[in-house]
């Protein structure tokens, strides 16, 4: 017979009840010998940076001769330690912390900025050369080019190879740059001396010390080429680093741990494990009912949910772990339903968007194919202007899909408000003539820190949409203030304003006041979107508020210091 959820529980239960009961017992016994693994995690610890500030010293000396007062630092923060130094041939350097005495057989590690202990620094690179050493170079390893991207890489290797009186104009070269090619040219050299002696042919070398790419030659190889690198690394920057020492670690005295007796104390230990046994099955006799009823209702309705099948919501009972757990169930099939609307509602909207103008395309390069209409100017602009409303439908699903992704990159400037508005008044006047609507422009002297395309293409957004919508005779005014710490930006017009319930949805993709989706009645649905996404990507927000029959105002609220930079990532 399958057991149920509750007998398999309450197995459970028991089994941790029995097996908390040897626990106990050995937990008791092996107290000491948890207390002196404890000491001696803190010891690992101290060793670890006691070895960590000796090696940042030798990645910045050229010698010992500055250690000691690193030294006496060191023995201050631990005072249990004796710290000696030793050369390879014997030679003491230093001794801190101790009596003088006989120093153990073996050394704790060996303090070597070119041979990094991969076990005291787990994220040491591969040929163990602390990263820290530049020796001749200038920059670190970590924010150098991969490649030589301005060529004079490549001049200075012709004019030491072949000795051409070439110009590299290394003196235009940033002096990082310029000291970073020449060590490492010095490197090639002794790679290839390296190489030459394993009677291999010679390498050049890109900054990050991989072999360059050459056309028409037989590929590297690898494995000895590295080890002529690292090696030939090494003698390089031997000069700059102090030379390797042999560090000893030991403890001048010690205080014997105290030992825990368990004598007269077993039957308090078997007393409190029968006790733990007892309450373990009745807690779970208890628990057990509690909680295979909702899990039974969860359960039947993953079920469900998985076959696609639309479900009530599960009952919700009580407070606890399973009750949340039954709420986030609950959520998520509501989510689930709305995204799957919003999924369909997304493919039908953009199918839409695409269809018209496709479809006026399609039929008048079928009329002109058939002979119906001539392929004059005339159609050629009427075909343009219907390949441009494609173009502006994918490149704003373009800039959401970026935004969406995180991929957004902002070049990041101050931007005077009012040159930003006045540049837009007059990109729009012409229309706004045209369209008999009243189009001005206030603000004060204020800037903001942002992307000026970006700034400009919200702006354009935002007036676009406000004279799609007035009617012959309105105005819209778009002003610029100061509120507290942010740049409020108001476009505002005098059109029929938008419905209490339409409001919330104005920034949505696609959507469009005229559910009948006229192409002469409004654009893509996506400009408002659009702003929104570059808002926030801006640190700011984006907001609405409308009073039918008597025009709208859209406002973009943006910080005055939003931080300055620029080609970043957001």
């Amino acid at each position: 017979m399958r057991r149920s959820v509750f007998t398999r529980l309450l197995v459970v239960v028991v089994l941790i009840a029995v097996c908390s009961i040897a626990a106990t017992a050995w937990l008791a016994t092996q107290l000491t010998r948890a207390s002196i693994a404890r000491e001696q995690g803190r010891e690992l610890a101290s060793d670890n940076r006691i070895y960590a500030t000796l090696l940042a010293y030798a990645t910045g000396h050229r010698d010992w001769s500055e250690v000691d007062g690193y030294l006496d630092s060191l023995v201050d923060e631990n005072p249990h330690r004796r710290i000696a130094l030793v050369t390879k041939d014997g030679r003491k350097i230093a001794d801190r912390g101790g009596d003088g005495g006989q120093l153990p057989a073996t050394a704790a590690a060996v303090v070597d900025a070119l041979a990094v202990d991969p076990v005291l620094v787990p994220d040491a690179p591969a040929d163990r050369i602390d990263k820290r050493v530049l020796g001749p170079f200038r920059t670190p390893i970590d924010f150098r080019d991969r490649e030589d991207r301005t060529g004079s890489l490549y001049c200075l290797r012709l004019v030491k190879k072949e000795q051409a009186r070439l110009d590299c104009r290394e003196h235009q070269l940033p002096f990082d740059t310029a000291a970073d090619f020449h060590a490492l040219l010095d490197l090639e050299d002794l790679v290839n001396a390296c190489l030459a002696r394993k009677s291999l042919p010679s390498v050049d070398l890109d900054p990050d010390y991989t072999p360059a790419q050459k056309q028409a030659t037989p590929p590297p190889d690898e494995p000895a080429v590295a080890a002529c690198v690292a090696a030939s690394r090494k003698e390089q920057l031997a000069p700059y680093v102090a030379s390797p020492v042999l560090l000893y670690l030991t403890n001048p005295s010690g205080t014997p741990t105290t030992a825990i007796s368990l004598s007269g104390n077993g039957w308090q230990i078997v007393g409190a494990a029968a006790a733990v046994l007892l309450v373990a099955v009745g807690v779970a006799a208890f628990a057990g009912a509690r909680i295979t009823r909702p899990l039974r209702a969860l359960t039947a309705a993953a079920q469900h949910l998985s076959g696609g099948s639309d479900i009530p919501p599960v009952p919700v009972r009580g407070q606890d772990e399973i009750a949340g757990l039954t709420r986030a169930f609950n959520t998520m099939v509501v989510n689930r339903a709305q995204l799957e609307q919003a999924r369909k509602a997304m493919v039908s909207d953009v199918a839409h968007e695409l269809r018209t103008p496709l479809s006026n395309i399609r039929g008048w390069l079928e009329a002109a194919e058939d002979g119906v209409s001539d392929l004059d100017p005339a159609l050629v602009t009427l075909l343009m202007k219907e390949a441009l409303v494609l173009q502006h439908v994918v490149d704003d699903l373009q800039d959401l899909a970026i935004a969406d992704a995180g991929s957004l990159r902002l070049t990041v400037a101050p931007v005077p408000v009012r040159a930003a508005l006045e540049q837009v008044r007059a990109a729009h006047e012409v229309r706004a003539a045209q369209a008999g609507v009243a189009l001005s422009v206030s603000a004060e002297e204020l800037t903001v820190d942002a992307d000026a395309l970006r700034l400009r293409q919200i702006l354009d957004n935002l007036v676009a949409n406000a004279l799609r919508y007035v009617p012959s005779g309105g105005s819209v005014s778009v002003s610029a203030a100061r509120d507290h710490d942010d740049v409020v930006i108001a476009v505002a017009d005098t059109g029929a304003g938008i419905s209490a319930e339409d409001l919330p949805h104005v920034f949505d993709r696609f959507w469009r006041a005229d559910k009948s989706r006229a192409r002469s009645t409004g654009g893509s649905g996506l400009g408002l979107a659009i702003v929104r996404k570059l808002t926030e990507a801006h640190g700011g927000t984006a907001g609405v508020t409308s009073t039918p029959g008597q025009g709208s105002t859209f406002t973009v609220r943006l910080p005055i210091r939003a931080g300055a930079g620029a080609a970043e990532p957001v």
